[in-house]
């Protein structure tokens, strides 16, 4: 790892982060070793730099790189890596609201689609955040990313997707959402219309105040929602109450035993805000670091990648 990456602890102490602003950045020293390194498919060298610098600092660097170059630094990659560490270093180089379109669309791609990752995306973003989001997709994918949830979806969970899409907070009291929650679960059929709407237009602290007050009165909410509802919606509700409660323990809990996109669709975006936090609860939830257990599920530069966006055991 480079030394002078410790170095950026003085800078922003405090982070919730992994990857701090390199200091002393220069992006010409960088765009020359990262121009050398493309020639002789040198991935130490390019995993090297592009973990060690910031989202921000990436894209001066693919800026400087395409203006010296008159060529564009994905196309290089491409042509010098191949498999899951071009995938990775690719998703480095995309800018924030780039990568959530990129994961929304591939959430919905092909045969079967990932309502998890729809949810986490969606409950984790603020709705400005989507409305910028929307606007990005529309850009690179020529469609309209509420028709296309609304298309790969159906029944109340559709209803609970665009309802986080257009998600802006609403007041509300907290014993009348108690009340109507709560009446919900008294037939043998719970109504999902009272929980899309509250769960969805509310902001954290009020929805925990229900939540932990609900909880008193009917037992654990995660029971009453897998007793009450079924198939996608059931998913979607569990899902909201887990990100409304910790959303590190329930990031953390994705991380367990899943497949690589979804391990680097948290890493990447997180890595700059709260991986140490994920990193804490993962290691609370299973007893081993993340650290560690990157070390047993990969191998290679792509190992190596992953451990410089990791930073270090806990």
């Amino acid at each position: 790892m480079d030394p002078e990456y410790f170095q950026s602890y003085n800078m922003c102490w405090g982070t919730l982060g992994t990857v701090r602003p390199f200091p002393n950045f220069h992006p010409d020293r960088d765009v020359m070793e990262i121009q050398a390194a493309l020639e002789k498919k040198d991935a130490v060298t390019l995993v090297r730099i592009l973990t060690n610098r910031t989202n921000a600092q990436r894209q001066v660097i693919a800026d400087t790189y395409e203006e010296i170059t008159q060529k564009d630094l994905a196309v290089g990659l491409k042509k010098a890596l191949s498999g899951e560490l071009e995938n990775l270093l690719l998703e480095l180089l995309m800018p924030p609201l780039q990568y959530e379109a990129y994961r929304l669309q591939k959430a919905m791609a092909g045969l079967g689609t990932d309502e998890e990752t729809l949810m986490e995306i969606l409950r984790t973003q603020s709705g400005e955040k989507l409305r910028e989001i929307s606007a990005v997709y529309k850009q690179l994918f020529k469609n309209d990313l509420e028709k296309d949830l609304k298309g790969e979806t159906s029944g109340d969970f559709a209803k609970l997707v665009v309802a986080l899409l257009n998600k802006e907070d609403v007041a509300g009291g907290v014993q009348r959402d108690i009340q109507s929650l709560s009446a919900t679960l008294n037939g043998k059929k719970a109504e999902a219309g009272p929980w899309i709407d509250i769960l969805t237009s509310r902001d954290s602290d009020h929805l925990n105040k229900v939540l932990d007050r609900l909880e008193l009165e009917k037992g654990q909410v995660d029971q009453a929602l897998e007793e009450k509802f079924s198939g996608d919606i059931r998913l979607g509700l569990k899902v909201l109450v887990q990100c409304i409660k910790n959303p590190e323990v329930y990031l953390a809990k994705r991380l367990v035993n899943v497949k690589t996109p979804i391990l680097q669709g948290i890493m990447v975006p997180h890595a700059e805000e709260d991986l140490l936090n994920i990193r804490a609860a993962y290691l609370k939830l299973t007893g081993t670091s993340l650290y560690t257990a990157l070390q047993k599920q990969y191998k290679g530069d792509h190992l190596q990648a992953l451990l410089a966006i990791c930073r270090s055991e806990d």
